[in-house]
Formats: structure tokens, C-alpha cells, sequence
């Protein structure tokens, strides 16, 4: 492990000059030397020079990269690693009893030095007020999403031509050739697309500013949920005992924020005798507030009172009179332009900083994920699938098998594997059914299946309100969200949780996941709406007429190339291709944090 060390102070090296680097470039250029100040060209002179020793130290910090790579290879051989880059190194640093969370944590930080690296000529180049258009954005993911909606669809069309011609086994063999080399086809496109994503210091970019942006939202969380004064802030009652599981407990943790935010007042949870523990949130999570956890105050109302009104006790969501405007899938105002270009599915990117403020870990609670971490080996890449089996497949949800998910899986894995063809193949299993891992690795013995069957025996309906189930879900949700691409069932709220804390870790992870049935969704949210881009007339009984701007609310998305939903205009159901049409953001005002935004931290 000491050259770990070494080559860490390294990389934060040449990072730091990295740094000195733009500093320099994209500092404002200096105003032409004038006859009236004969000292300023020496200066100007001088800063030249300057500029040639960094330009220098830039050079070096390639060879620094070039350095480490050459490691890489060399400990890779030494241990097996296959010349697989970072990953290897980080395997052979768990194969001489590395915490695998430390490890974890050391491969991301390196990936993210590597490609701050690699964008560094860019960085230099580019204006220092450098942001993509909105509309190049947008249009950016459309043509992405429309490459995948064109390959559902024409992937159905050939499944269901193959089932007419079964007794042509001609006819099928070539269908299939058609179908495995248009995959391949389809993954060659997505893989240049998600590389033309990163181009032109695009990548940078967006790092930034989801950095930014994030840090926006819960400065102003913080601030909200630490009054200068308890006794006189306005306040928002919230009762964590919601009658259902955790995943949806969790969602009416972030609803009551996000109430809290839209209507300005410090959020007060009651969560003393919570189901899942009895000693309450606080015995899992840190509190929401270091200063304000009263709720008392001069005046007390039920939802919606009035301004005027102290402390209001916020009803659950399914019952709540005088919906605000703000509900899911409303993002602010004030951050919607910012928000919309950097990410694709804005809603659950906001959804996403609630849980980033809420599910802040108790010590022993981090412990204990760090020593699951170190027993199961996590480590990238990494795909995870959560199968829901008990007692919601047939109410709540359909059964799916794990054929189903793993197929999904693969196809994750072969776009991978076209820049990196020996990575082994790792598969996060979470489930309620103990018996879905045995299955999984009886069936896809290629691949390297991490999880804890005992989680799946305390989700049972007998065992799932204990201490042992609680930190199992706790588990869960950290592992999958963690993970490089979900294959889940949307239908599931740990599913979708995992999906929104997922949004946090990355610039935009809008499309690491694949739902086999729901599309996202936030329970007890205002309407989803798309918008057709183009005309459609219908060519089959089932499907509806859309105009150019047409407002469509979504039930679903079919994953064959069609949508389901009602057209706003005609109030006619139906199907529609979805590859014609674009979200809908739905964008509300939200109360103003200015005064927060230009306070200092820590002030």
C-alpha cells in the first residue's frame, strides 16, 4: 500500500498545477502596453515567462499520467490484473487486503484526475465563460434517446415476425443475425455518442457544474433547517410513521422537505417510535437540524394555514387539500435553465439533493456499510439489479425473471466490453426472495454475483419491521445506488430511491438505469406531460392522431418504440412513438433563497 500514497500525492500534484494552469489561461487578457507606463511590457514580459514554466509543468503532468499508467500495467501483470487500467490496480490492491471501500473511494478520485487531465489542453483553450446552449443540450440527449427508442421498436417489429415464421427456421436464423448484429449496432452508436458527450471539455463542464449546483441546493437546506432563532422560525410538522415500507417512508421524508422548502419553514420530523426503530430517525441518521428540533411555537394549524401561522402539520400526500404547485415533478424556477442543460431527467436529479440532505449516516451506521463493503468485495464497475418478488408480484408489481434482468445486464456489459474486453463481469443482487441469488449464480456462472441472502430473509413480511431489516434495506439502497447502472423495476420505490440518490454521484445519470415495467415516477406527483416534436397520423387502431406541440400525459412507456397516454388537446388515449416526442419540464416558482445564496459558508 505505500505506493498508493505516493502516487495519490502525485496525481493531487498535477492536479494543483492543472489548476495554476487554468488560472493563468483564462485569466482576463491584459490591456495593450502603453508609452505612458514603460514598466507594464516587463510585466507583461515577465507573465510570459511564467506562462512557459507552467506550459512546462503541464508537459510534466502528462508524464506524470504516463508514469502511473506504466505502474498500472506493470502491478496488473505482477498480480493478474490483465492490464485492465485503474481497476486493476485497485484489484490488486484488495488482493493484498485493501478495505475495498478506501479502494473504492481512491479509483474514483483517480478516474476523476485522469479525465481532468485529459481535458486540460481543452480547458485552456476554451473561453472562460464557456457553457453549452440549452438547446445543443437537449438536443444532444434527444438524438441519444431516439438511437434507443428506434432499437426498441425495431427490435419488437423483428421478435414479433420471428414468432410468424418460427416454422421457418431459415427465415429465424436470419432474423436473429439481424437482431445480434443491429444490438451491435445500436451499442457502437450509444458508445460514440457518450464519448461525444465528453468532447470539447464538455465533461468538465458538466462535472463542474453539477458540483455547483448541488452545492446551491443544500447551502439553502442547510440554511432552512438551521433558523437563527427556533422559538420565532415558521415550522412544518412531519410524522415519519407513514403506513407502508421503507421506500415509501423514505419519499414521505422527501415530500415534507420539499413542502418545507416551498413554503419557507424549518422542517420539525417526528420519528420517535418509527417502526423500523424505535429510538427514531436519529438513531440511523444524523438529525435534519443542529439547531431546531421544537415544534412548538405560539401558533399551531393544520395544512394549509396561513403565512401568519407558526407550526403547520403537514398531512401525507395522498390525503393533502391545496396541493402546491411545487409537488414533484416541479423543479425552482430560479435553477431550471441551469438544471435542464446539464441534466436529462431533472425531476429526479432534485428529488435526488433532498436524500443527499436527508440520508446523511449516523457513524455506526457508516461503519457498518463500510464493513459490508470491505466483506463483499464492492468494487467497479458494477451493475445492480433489485428483483421484488413476495407479496408484491402480483398486486403491485408482475413477476419477472431473472433471465429478464440479466439480459439487460449483458447488454450493459458488451457495450463496456468494447473498450475494455477482459473486465470481469460484477452484478450487485439485491431482493426480498433469498433464493433469486443461488438462481442467478446457477444460471450466469460467467458472472461475479455480490450480495447478502440474509437481507433477503429479514424483507420478508414476517421479519421486515426489525433492526436487522432496517439495516438491510439501509444496505440495499447504498449498494445499488452506488452501482454503474441499474436493471430494476420502477414500480419498486427502493428501486426508484436508488435511481435518485444515484443522480447525486454523477454529473447526470439520467440514463444509467433500464425499468422492466414503470417509467420514473414520484408517488403522489402532479402530472407528467410530454410534448410531440412532430405530427403522427396513426397507422393502427390502438394508436392516437398528435399534432406539432400537442401536450401528452404519460401512463407509460411500452419499450417497443411506444408510449401510452391521453392527448391533452383531443383527450384521446392511447399509443404514440415515443422517439417523436420530448419532456415536459414542469417548472414552478418556488420562494426566493438569494439572501442565502450570497451568504459566506459558515456564516
Amino acid at each position: 500500500m505505500r505506493w498508493v500514497g505516493g502516487w495519490a500525492w502525485r496525481v493531487g500534484g498535477a492536479v494543483g498545477v492543472v489548476w495554476l494552469v487554468g488560472v493563468a489561461l483564462l485569466a482576463p487578457p491584459a490591456p495593450s502596453p502603453s508609452s505612458s507606463d514603460p514598466h507594464l511590457s516587463q510585466r507583461l514580459h515577465r507573465a510570459v515567462q511564467e506562462l512557459d514554466v507552467l506550459k512546462k509543468q503541464n508537459d510534466d503532468i502528462r508524464q506524470v499520467l504516463h508514469d502511473f499508467t506504466m505502474q498500472v500495467k506493470s502491478l496488473n501483470s505482477d498480480q493478474g490484473g490483465g492490464g485492465r487500467g485503474i481497476g486493476g490496480v485497485v484489484a490488486g490492491i484488495q488482493q493484498g487486503g485493501g478495505n475495498p471501500a478506501v479502494v473504492a473511494e481512491l479509483q474514483k478520485k483517480l478516474e476523476h484526475a485522469q479525465r481532468m487531465l485529459q481535458q486540460a489542453d481543452v480547458t485552456a483553450e476554451r473561453p472562460p465563460d464557456f457553457v453549452p446552449s440549452l438547446e445543443f443540450e437537449q438536443t444532444r440527449r434527444l438524438v441519444d434517446h431516439g438511437v434507443q427508442e428506434s432499437w426498441w421498436f425495431l427490435a419488437d417489429q423483428l421478435q414479433q415476425l420471428r414468432k410468424k415464421v418460427e416454422s421457418y427456421p431459415d427465415l429465424t436464423s436470419h432474423i436473429d443475425q439481424i437482431l445480434e448484429e443491429g444490438s451491435d449496432h445500436t451499442r457502437v452508436l450509444q458508445f460514440d455518442m457518450s464519448r461525444l458527450s465528453q468532447l470539447d471539455g464538455l465533461g468538465t463542464w458538466r462535472e463542474q457544474e453539477a458540483l455547483d449546483l448541488s452545492s446551491v441546493v443544500q447551502k439553502r437546506l442547510h440554511t432552512l433547517q438551521n433558523p437563527h432563532d427556533c422559538e420565532k422560525a415558521r415550522k412544518l410538522v412531519c410524522n415519519l410513521n407513514k403506513g407502508c415500507g421503507y421506500g415509501c417512508q423514505i419519499h414521505h421524508v422527501v415530500y415534507c422537505l420539499i413542502v418545507a422548502y416551498g413554503s419557507k419553514r424549518t422542517l420539525i420530523l417526528k420519528s420517535r417510535g418509527w417502526r423500523y426503530n424505535k429510538a427514531g430517525w436519529e438513531d440511523v441518521f444524523q438529525p435534519l437540524s443542529d439547531t431546531c428540533t421544537d415544534p412548538s411555537g405560539y401558533s399551531h394549524s393544520h395544512w394549509p394555514g396561513s403565512n401568519e401561522t407558526q407550526v403547520l402539520d403537514l398531512p401525507i400526500i395522498d390525503t393533502l387539500s391545496q396541493r402546491p404547485p411545487y409537488l414533484p415533478l416541479a423543479i425552482p424556477r430560479d435553477i431550471s435553465e441551469r438544471l435542464m442543460r446539464l441534466h436529462g431527467d431533472p425531476a429526479a436529479w432534485w428529488v435526488g439533493q433532498f436524500l443527499k440532505y436527508l440520508l446523511k449516516l449516523q457513524p455506526k451506521t457508516q461503519e457498518m456499510l463500510d464493513n459490508m463493503s470491505e466483506s463483499l468485495g464492492f468494487q467497479r464497475p458494477i451493475v445492480g439489479i433489485h428483483v421484488r418478488r413476495t407479496d408484491k408480484v402480483g398486486t403491485e408489481a408482475a413477476y419477472h425473471s431473472i433471465n429478464e434482468y440479466m439480459a439487460h445486464v449483458e447488454n450493459y456489459y458488451t457495450k463496456l466490453q468494447l473498450n475494455n474486453p477482459t473486465l470481469t463481469k460484477r452484478v450487485y443482487l439485491a431482493s426480498d426472495d433469498p433464493t433469486v441469488i443461488t438462481e442467478a449464480q446457477k444460471k450466469f456462472p460467467e458472472y461475479t454475483f455480490i450480495g447478502d441472502s440474509n437481507i433477503a430473509k429479514t424483507a420478508s413480511v414476517a421479519t421486515r419491521y426489525t433492526d436487522a431489516s432496517l439495516k438491510g434495506i439501509i444496505a440495499d439502497v447504498h449498494f445499488l445506488s452506488l452501482t454503474d447502472y441499474l436493471v430494476c423495476t420502477f414500480s419498486s420505490q427502493v428501486c426508484r430511491i436508488a435511481y435518485e440518490i444515484m443522480q447525486s454521484y454523477h454529473p447526470d445519470a439520467s440514463s444509467y438505469f433500464r425499468s422492466l415495467d414503470d417509467i420514473y415516477y414520484y408517488g403522489g406527483q402532479n402530472a407528467h406531460n410530454q410534448k410531440a416534436r412532430f405530427s403522427h397520423v396513426p397507422r393502427r387502431p390502438d394508436e392516437m392522431a398528435l399534432n406539432p406541440r400537442d401536450v401528452v400525459g404519460i401512463a407509460g412507456n411500452h419499450w417497443d418504440g411506444y408510449s401510452k397516454g391521453v392527448n391533452r388537446r383531443t383527450n384521446q388515449n392511447g399509443l404514440y412513438p415515443s422517439y417523436k416526442m420530448e419532456e415536459v419540464v414542469d417548472i414552478a416558482d418556488f420562494p426566493s433563497y438569494t439572501h442565502t445564496d450570497k451568504r459566506k459558508s459558515g456564516t
